[in-house]
């Protein structure tokens, strides 16, 4: 990885990344922007990446499309679990997505905006709805930012999670105009209470009627208002205008962005991230533009980035399987996430998962490697359809330390020390029993290392 100045040059960092000689592209490169633009590739993906550039690799990551075959397998279970009324099975189907689907940054976007448009079925209980906000939020993952936040806005899911399913011109509620400022467009602190009370008025007469918006003439307050700047009788449509026009939102969502792909600290200066932020208001707040830059970055590549991610339990767990075309019990699966936490659909508040750091304390470590040791004493665990040995030796992976040289190159940001390598050889090539055991309980203490952590 190239070295950069510090502080960093906001004119280098974004600039695109150009390997100067194979040291500085290599499969550890590759590994990289798989593990951040998705949940990690196998060996075979890592090969045909190789020969490809930085900024080929991205622009490939954003024009993903999902195949014919997953969406009608994804369509064929979430119908099934629709029609048993499984809430709870929800989760399973989008990891269903997660393992089996191509269009892995698609599904990475999803899962963040997710967490950035929070809703929870620990409130809103009707798996229809909150499947309609995941296809919402999935098919505008990529794309215009405005017309993404324009249909949350009328998302029954959402208004109900934030009790503004019946926004009255007598009592307007102000949880959808504090939230809309607040977590989805600006940022704390970029609005006044006098704001937050005159755009609830805009939103006045949005109601949830049969699990579908309307608009209630009758309930809207249809008097002048005045947010931020601007004065009129505005309606609900135009309030979300007046948020997005404001210059704090491009900031406020790039620096999500770069926090999201690059690294979980350090890197949120308003300098640093301004040239993202001035292309995504010239773009008209396009996603996709800015997420292919900072993936084919210099900073994307650089020291700020490698290993300064801490894996959520969604790339801790689902990028695992994925690496080594693993499968398992869905449902078994996904429960396990909870533990870990992070169950899909379920965020644990209107600001969804803090991330970070926080993914990672005593407890959680624990509970990592307690689900892994279960993963892969379950005989339907499987690895490219079946045994890890025979997948091992399927890539041309015979002896320990080649194994262990492989492994630590398709799931580690890091090298591995030697000491932690001596360990785990020790375990591959002491003792008697079941080889197949062997190796999972080798992969399962591989797993639990601290590197494994961070990606």
């Amino acid at each position: 990885m190239k070295p950069a100045s510090n502080p960093i040059d906001p004119e280098w960092a974004w600039a695109p990344y150009e390997p100067a000689g194979p040291d500085d592209w290599s499969l550890a490169h590759v590994a990289h922007f798989h593990r951040r633009a998705g949940f990690g590739a196998n060996w075979q993906t890592l090969q045909e990446s190789l020969p490809l550039s930085p900024v080929t690799l991205a622009t490939q990551a954003v024009a993903q499309v999902e195949s014919t075959s997953v969406e009608s397998s994804s369509q064929a279970l979430v119908s099934s679990i629709l029609a048993a009324g499984g809430l709870n099975q929800l989760p399973a189907w989008w990891i269903h997505r997660l393992l089996e689907g191509s269009a892995t940054l698609r599904e990475k976007m999803t899962i963040f905006w997710h967490g950035h448009f929070a809703t929870s079925g620990a409130k809103v209980r009707d798996p229809q709805l909150l499947l309609r906000q995941n296809r919402l939020l999935r098919e505008h993952a990529l794309g215009d930012f405005r017309l993404m936040v324009h249909e949350v806005a009328k998302d029954p899911a959402m208004l109900m999670y934030l009790d503004s399913d019946s926004n009255r011109k007598v009592h307007p509620n102000e949880n959808f105009a504090r939230e809309l400022m607040e977590l989805f467009t600006l940022g704390e602190g970029r609005y006044t209470e006098q704001d937050i009370r005159e755009l609830a008025r805009c939103f006045t007469g949005w109601e949830v009627r049969r699990n579908e918006y309307r608009f209630n003439p009758y309930q809207h307050d249809d008097g002048t208002k005045r947010v931020f700047d601007q004065r009129g009788p505005f309606g609900g449509e135009e309030g979300v205008d007046i948020v997005l026009e404001r210059d704090d939102c491009p900031r406020f969502i790039t620096s999500k962005l770069v926090r999201y792909f690059v690294a979980d600290e350090g890197l949120s200066g308003d300098d640093l991230i301004e040239p993202l932020t001035i292309e995504f208001r010239e773009n008209g707040l396009h996603i996709a533009p800015i997420v292919q830059r900072i993936l084919s970055s210099n900073l994307f590549y650089s020291e700020h980035a490698r290993a300064r991610k801490f894996r959520s339990p969604i790339e801790f767990a689902v990028g695992f399987l994925r690496t080594l075309d693993g499968s398992t019990n869905l449902i078994a699966f996904s429960n396990s996430l909870k533990d870990l936490g992070q169950l899909l659909f379920f965020p644990p508040n209107v600001k969804g998962w803090n991330g970070g750091r926080e993914w990672i304390n005593s407890s959680t470590l624990l509970a990592r490697a307690n689900m892994m040791h279960e993963l892969l004493s379950r005989s339907e665990t499987r690895f490219g359809g079946g045994a890890l040995l025979e997948y091992c030796e399927s890539n041309g992976w015979h002896e320990s330390g080649e194994m262990i040289e492989r492994l630590s190159t398709l799931l580690l940001a890091l090298p591995l020390n030697s000491e932690a390598a001596a360990e785990l050889t020790q375990l591959l090539e002491s003792g008697t029993g079941d080889p197949e055991k062997r190796l999972r309980r080798a992969l399962a203490l591989f797993v639990s290392l601290p590197v494994y952590q961070l990606a």
